[in-house]
């Protein structure tokens, strides 16, 4: 197969109630431009947990690992990582194998 492998993760994150608002902006601004700027960006979806505000969970799909690494290199990413570096109390990043990736 000469087509490279796509890459999907999972992100749990837990982020300090008091700066939740501030978080959810930064997060915001920062999916919107990835999925806008960047072609090897599939798919970008953030989720909160209903009981749990605070508690994150971003579904990911790049086209490549080349376009994972370079999504981590760029200025809008950079900048969510440095500003939200504080907020972030917690970060599992979980690599997994896609069963069935559908959308409507």
């Amino acid at each position: 197969m000469g087509r490279s492998r796509q890459i999907v993760r999972i992100a749990e994150l837990e982020i300090d109630p008091a700066q939740l608002d501030s978080y959810r902006s930064l997060l915001a601004e920062e999916i919107e431009a990835s999925v806008r700027l960047e072609p090897g960006v599939l798919m970008l979806h953030a989720v909160s947990l209903d009981e749990a505000p605070e508690k994150i969970r971003l579904l990911e799909l790049y086209a490549d690992e080349a376009a994972y690494q370079a999504h981590l290199a760029t200025p809008h990413f950079q900048k969510y990582k440095t500003l939200t570096a504080s907020m972030v109390r917690s970060l599992r990043l979980l690599p997994v194998t896609p069963i069935l990736l559908a959308a409507k």
